[in-house]
């Protein structure tokens, strides 16, 4: 009985200490009632706790910032995964307070491309409901170009 209520408290306490900087989640949110949290959500709150509390033990990081860490994500070309050190849900959640970690994010990913000579690449970062994990993150990507359609390059302007 003495070692269930001590592990109990241990892991309350361990709980508090992990997730204290994380924003709220929903398991209960109005736009989704009574669902609970779901795949992507607890994915979200352990990816968040894993980034503040413990970026050392994530394998794959090859950049690191105290707002940002970058992971390298493939062997076959290069793709890399940035993510802001403070819980951010997805871009349509920017807080007051947040602007610095996307910016220091923005700026590893302006480091990559230079340190990695990418001359083709794509950023892009996907909404809540595209998203595998609910964390913001933004993927750096080599592109070969000749495989490549880049639409906003082909339009022309009218007068």
């Amino acid at each position: 009985m003495k070692k269930a209520l001590f592990a109990f408290i241990l892991g309350l306490v361990l709980g508090a200490w992990l997730f204290r900087d994380v924003q709220p989640r929903h398991p209960f949110a109005a736009r989704r009632p009574h669902s609970p949290a779901s795949y992507e959500e607890v994915l979200g709150y352990l990816g968040s706790a894993a980034m503040q509390r413990a970026p050392g033990a994530i394998p794959g990081v090859v950049m690191e910032t105290d707002k940002s860490i970058a992971l390298s994500v493939s062997t076959r070309r290069k793709h890399f995964v940035i993510v802001p050190k403070r819980d951010i849900e997805d871009i349509g959640t920017l807080a007051q307070g947040d602007e610095p970690y996307v910016m220091d994010a923005l700026a590893m990913i302006g480091r990559l491309v230079k340190e990695q000579k990418m001359a083709h690449y794509q950023v892009k970062t996907n909404g809540p409901r595209e998203q595998t994990v609910r964390y913001l993150h933004f993927h750096l990507v080599e592109v070969d170009p000749k495989d490549t359609i880049y639409e906003a390059d082909t339009l022309t302007a009218r007068p």
